[in-house]
C-alpha cells in the first residue's frame, strides 16, 4: 500500500482581505459545551483540477482571504475575560493554510476499500485538537492535499465557534468565491448575539482547559453505508405501516413526489401530487383509511435512524434489560421564538436523547423505534429549548461526548447540509470525508448522497466486533449498501 503520510510543502497564515468591524462575540450556551470537543474536520475529494497547482494554490488563498471577510470570527481567537466569560475576539489574526503532497495516492486508493482508509486522517490539520485551544491557535485551518489524479480540501474548524450549518455555509462560500463570484455571496452569516442562547452563566474550566470526554485512541472501524432513495422510501413505508410493491413503478414515482419527504422536497409542493399520493396511501395502508391522518407520520430520516438503532443494538448483543440511548443533534434556529436567522453563525444545536431498553428495541417493530425518536424530536420546541438552557445554566458543563456505557448511538451532521455544492471551479466533489475528530464507538454522521436524488450516506464508527456483526445483519443489509 502507498505511504499514508503526505509531504508538507508549505504553511502560511491567510488574513481577511478587509478589516473586521465586529467586536467580541460571546459564546452561547450551545457554544461553550463544545470547548471540550475536537475541532470539526470535514473535507471534499475532487478530481484533478484543470488549473496547474502553482496557479491553484494562490487562487485558493485569495478566495479564502475574501471569504474570511464575510466570516470574521474564523480569523479570530478565543479569549476569556476576568469574569470567566469566553468570547471570540474578531481580531483578524488569521488562519492556517497548508499545502501538502500525497501523489503516491490515487482516488481509487481512497474510495475502493470497504473501510474508510486511514489516509483521509492525514488530510486535515489540527489532528485531535481540543476546541479550548482556540485561545492559542487559529480557529480555522485549511489543508490542500495533492493526489496523483485528484485533490482533497480539508477544513478544521473550532467546534465552539461553529456547528454544521455554519461550517458548510463557510465551505460553500469559500468554493463560491473561488469559482468567480466576487461581488456577493448567497447566504450571509448572521452574528447577532441577542437570543435565549446567550447567558450570564459562567462555565468554570480546569487550569489549562478541558479535555475530550472519550478515549480518542480506542480501536475503531469506520465505514460509509449508502441508502438509496427507493430503499429509504421502502423503509419509510414500512415504518408507516404501508405496503410497498416491489416492482410498482407508479408507487415509486408517487413516493418521489411526496411533499413531506424531509430530504429534498420543500413544503410548498402541496399540489396535485400530494392529493394523489394521499389517496394511494389510503388504499394501500395496512390500517383503516380513516386512521391515516390520525397516526404519527414517520419521516424518511427517522426511519433510517430506527433501522440503525435496531441493528447496532442487535450487534452489541445486550441483555434485554440494558438501557440504550440514541442521541440526535437538532438545529434550534427555527425552534426558538423569536426564531434565529437560518444562517445564524455559531452553534445552535442541542442533543436530544431517546432511551429504550434493548429488549424493546429488538422485540418491537421498526415503527415503534421510529415513534420514540419522532416523539422526542417533535417535542423539542421553544419551551424545550429553553428548558435545556435553564438546565445548563443551573449546572454549566462541557458536553459529555462519547459512549461511556457502550450502549449509545450519537447521530450528527445532516443529509440536508449542502456538502456537494462545494464547486471550486472544476466540478462537484466526488466524496465527503472526515478526520479523526470526535470519533468513538457509536458515532454516526449523516451525509447527503452525491447523486442528489435522495440517497443518504451514513458514516458509521463502531467497535470492530460490533461492525463485524452489523455487516452481516439481515435487516440492515436489506436496505444499506457499502459505498464504493
Amino acid at each position: 500500500m502507498p505511504s499514508s503520510a503526505p509531504t508538507f510543502l508549505s504553511k502560511c497564515t491567510v488574513f481577511p482581505d478587509q478589516n473586521s468591524t465586529l467586536g467580541n462575540l460571546k459564546l452561547s450556551v450551545s457554544d461553550l459545551p463544545m470547548l471540550s470537543c475536537h475541532y470539526i474536520q470535514k473535507g471534499c475529494l475532487f478530481t484533478q483540477p484543470n488549473i496547474p497547482i502553482h496557479s491553484l494554490i494562490p487562487l485558493l488563498k485569495s478566495a479564502l482571504s475574501r471569504t474570511l471577510s464575510f466570516f470574521p470570527p474564523l480569523a479570530g481567537r478565543l479569549t476569556t475575560d476576568s469574569d470567566g466569560y469566553v468570547y471570540i475576539a474578531c481580531n483578524d489574526a488569521g488562519v492556517d493554510f497548508v499545502h501538502a503532497n500525497a501523489t503516491a495516492l490515487r482516488i481509487c486508493d481512497l474510495l475502493s476499500p470497504l473501510d474508510v482508509p486511514e489516509y483521509f486522517k492525514e488530510f486535515f490539520a489540527f489532528d485531535r485538537k481540543v476546541s479550548y485551544n482556540g485561545h492559542y491557535s487559529p480557529i480555522l485551518a485549511v489543508q490542500v492535499t495533492e493526489l496523483a489524479d485528484g485533490l482533497f480540501i480539508g477544513c478544521a474548524v473550532n467546534h465552539a465557534v461553529t456547528d454544521g450549518t455554519s461550517f458548510w455555509n463557510f465551505f460553500n462560500t469559500f468554493a463560491q468565491l473561488c469559482r468567480g463570484a466576487n461581488k456577493s455571496i448567497r447566504n450571509i452569516p448572521d452574528f447577532d448575539r441577542e437570543s435565549v442562547l446567550i447567558s450570564d452563566a459562567v462555565l468554570r474550566l480546569p487550569e489549562g482547559g478541558p479535555q475530550v470526554t472519550f478515549d480518542s485512541h480506542a480501536p475503531l472501524r469506520e465505514r460509509i453505508f449508502s441508502f438509496r432513495r427507493e430503499a429509504i422510501q421502502q423503509l419509510k413505508a414500512k415504518a408507516n405501516n404501508r405496503r410497498w410493491p416491489e416492482n410498482n413503478s407508479t408507487a415509486v414515482e408517487l413516493m418521489r413526489k411526496q411533499n413531506n419527504d424531509q430530504f429534498h422536497h420543500p413544503k410548498e409542493n402541496n399540489g396535485k401530487a400530494g392529493t394523489i399520493l394521499e389517496n394511494w396511501f389510503k388504499v394501500n395502508s395496512n390500517s383503516k383509511p380513516q386512521t391515516v391522518t390520525e397516526t404519527v407520520e414517520i419521516s424518511s430520516f427517522q426511519s433510517v435512524c430506527a433501522l440503525l438503532w435496531r441493528a447496532v443494538t442487535r450487534a452489541r448483543k445486550f441483555p434485554a434489560s440494558k438501557t440504550t440511548t440514541f442521541r440526535m443533534a437538532v438545529n434550534c434556529r427555527h425552534r426558538v421564538e423569536p426564531k434565529l436567522e437560518p444562517y445564524y453563525f455559531g452553534n445552535a444545536i442541542q442533543s436530544v436523547p431517546t432511551y429504550a431498553c434493548a429488549g424493546d428495541v429488538l422485540s418491537r417493530d421498526l415503527r415503534w423505534c421510529a415513534e420514540q425518536l419522532n416523539t422526542n424530536v417533535k417535542a423539542h420546541d421553544d419551551a424545550m429549548v429553553r428548558r435545556f438552557v435553564d438546565d445548563w445554566e443551573r449546572n454549566p458543563r462541557c458536553f459529555p461526548l462519547g459512549n461511556p456505557d457502550g450502549a449509545s448511538i450519537t447521530m450528527g451532521s445532516s443529509p440536508r447540509f449542502p456538502m456537494y455544492d462545494n464547486n471550486f471551479g472544476w466540478g462537484r466533489p466526488l466524496a465527503v470525508r472526515s478526520g479523526r475528530a470526535n470519533k468513538f464507538d457509536g458515532k454516526i454522521s449523516a451525509f447527503p448522497g452525491r447523486d442528489g436524488a435522495g440517497t443518504v450516506d451514513l458514516e458509521v464508527v463502531l467497535a470492530p466486533e460490533t461492525m463485524e456483526a452489523l455487516e452481516s445483519d439481515p435487516e440492515f443489509t436489506k436496505y444499506a449498501t457499502c459505498q464504493l
